[in-house]
């Protein structure tokens, strides 16, 4: 069963999602699907390729900007931001826990100019704790 948490009007993160899951985000309005997992981080899990061939077998667009445990760049900021404006509906972003989605959302959202108290209550609602990168929205939001 799905665990797709609600960030905003149109943007889901969830935990690692499996092939069915595609189907189920397409049935909830997803239209595309952004994978934030490095390939190989868990062998057991479905690689990108396989969501990948998932998501267009169910006509979704379909999304890699892994995130590692070395952190986040401006790239890959800048790559979410550019996946989020070009939807054409409804996005889930998902990893192992969701919590890399959620922050690299909560990045993208504040360079964007979202204020960080906003992104931050909306992240706390949908079970995602984002003070560890708080000074970080703090700074992008203030560009």
């Amino acid at each position: 069963m799905s665990d797709f948490r609600q960030l905003s009007a149109n943007v889901f993160a969830s935990p690692q999602i499996e092939l069915a899951d595609v189907a189920e985000a397409k049935s909830v309005g997803v239209s595309m699907i952004i994978n934030n997992r490095p390939d190989g981080e868990d062998p057991l899990a479905p690689q990108g390729d396989a969501i990948a061939a998932a998501a267009q077998a169910n006509a979704l667009d379909y999304v890699a900007i892994p995130i590692g445990h070395s952190g986040f760049s401006e790239p890959q900021i800048a790559q979410m931001r550019a996946a989020l404006a070009s939807a054409n509906g409804v996005v889930l972003a998902y990893c192992r826990s969701g919590t890399r989605s959620t922050l690299l959302w909560a990045l993208a959202q504040a360079k964007s100019g979202k204020q960080p108290e906003t992104i931050a209550r909306a992240a706390m609602a949908a079970g995602y704790d984002v003070s560890a990168i708080r000074p970080m929205l703090d700074m992008l939001a203030s560009r």
